[in-house]
């Protein structure tokens, strides 16, 4: 895989956006090979946790890749473009999942990163939900999640605006567990996977799914 990095570290799996030249942006190949490395997390016994992060310093994920859609849809005369489902990561692995985010965090970016279950962020990391302003709309379950996680008119004023935040109003709200300097993301991701890995790991996943399933009813 060229733009997912994937491995496995004393039951930590580490999945890691490598399109640092584009922000970290979501493409079609990157769609594919993401898919592919949570295949190999969910089916993996000894693969207890799972880590996102984005490569570089600049993004976790700024979300859809735009050039690409503008490309796609103009060489096949339509929407085109890569649409991912991220609605599955959290229910379908079942698994703990730890964002790191370590710079933007925008769209697609912050619908995953809100899909995990602890976040890690940097100081410098901005987020946001700019769907609108692209008059399109949050679809991988941003419009279900940040209601559920912030105040409704916090949460419905990020969606409706587009409007960015940073680190530090993402922790006063809740959004975030952690804002750290930005050499202690991974750290500070590490150390929150090693304390979950020393818990009995068919506990952790049975908490994980009563926790949700209680939040949804």
């Amino acid at each position: 895989m060229a733009f997912i990095l994937y491995e496995v570290d004393d039951h930590v799996a580490y999945i890691t956006f490598n399109r640092p030249d584009r922000m970290n942006a979501l493409g079609r190949e990157l769609g594919a090979e993401l898919r592919e490395a949570e295949a190999k997390f969910a089916a993996d016994d000894d693969a207890w946790i799972g880590v996102y992060t984005g490569a570089g310093d600049r993004a976790f994920c700024a979300g859809r890749d735009l050039k690409e859609v503008a490309a796609t849809s103009s060489s096949e005369g339509g929407g085109g473009g890569f649409s991912p489902n991220f609605e599955r990561i959290a229910p379908d692995i079942g698994k703990p999942m730890i964002a790191a985010i370590n710079g933007y965090c925008l769209a697609g970016g912050l619908e995953i990163a809100i899909s995990c279950d602890i976040r890690v962020a940097a100081e410098h990391a901005k987020f946001g939900v700019p769907e609108v302003t692209r008059a399109i709309i949050p679809g991988a379950g941003g419009t279900q999640r940040l209601p559920r996680m912030l105040p409704k008119g916090m949460a419905l004023e990020l969606l409706i605006t587009g409007g960015r935040f940073d680190a530090e109003w993402a922790l006063r709200y809740g959004l975030v567990n952690y804002v750290v300097p930005a050499d202690q993301v991974m750290p500070k991701a590490r150390e929150l996977a090693e304390a979950i890995c020393q818990n009995g790991p068919l506990a952790v996943r049975a908490v994980k799914e009563s926790a949700i399933t209680g939040l949804e009813k």
